[in-house]
């Protein structure tokens, strides 16, 4: 049986990548976490970086705390009252390598002639940051043609289309 044939067989309602996308699918979610991971943490440094209405982006930060992608932590500078900042949390900060592969997809095919206008760098030695595809097994730098899907233990069975339905 083929791997589409396999597919076919089971249901994508419960799929892992339409439950992260309905948190941080949409444009201005990814970006809220671009600036995040670029240490912006107050709501207006987030606006002023994004651009976006005031209101959209109020919507984006309340929508990553409910799902605590984001933490809102209060702050208080001398003499203002208290206000708070955002924060990755740890279900956040996870979401980090998602977001480079998405740069590194940028950079190949959206980038100027002038190259990507953003490098991650590791702290350390400072050599450039990729995400690569590896199994539990250590084997790197997986291309597509060398992976499969296969049913997950929370996979769910869907009821069998008859043929002639389903070829229509």
């Amino acid at each position: 049986m083929d791997s589409a044939e396999t597919r076919l067989r089971y249901s994508a309602e419960n799929c892992s990548i339409k439950g992260t996308l309905e948190i941080v699918g949409e444009r201005w979610s990814l970006l809220v976490l671009r600036e995040a991971f670029f240490g912006i943490r107050r709501f207006g440094d987030f606006h002023q970086a994004l651009g976006c209405a005031r209101n959209m982006l109020s919507e984006r930060l309340t929508k990553l705390v409910e799902h605590g992608v984001l933490e809102r932590v209060a702050y208080q500078e001398p003499g203002q009252r208290a206000r708070y900042e955002y924060q990755l949390t740890e279900k956040g900060l996870e979401l980090q390598p998602a977001l480079i592969a998405l740069m590194q997809w940028g950079d190949r095919w959206t980038s100027g002639p002038d190259g990507p206008p953003v490098q991650v760098r590791h702290r350390d030695c400072g050599g450039a940051v990729s995400a690569i595809l590896a199994c539990e097994h250590g084997h790197h730098a997986l291309t597509p043609q060398a992976t499969h899907a296969t049913p997950g233990p929370g996979a769910q069975t869907v009821a069998p289309t008859p043929a002639s339905v389903r070829d229509l």
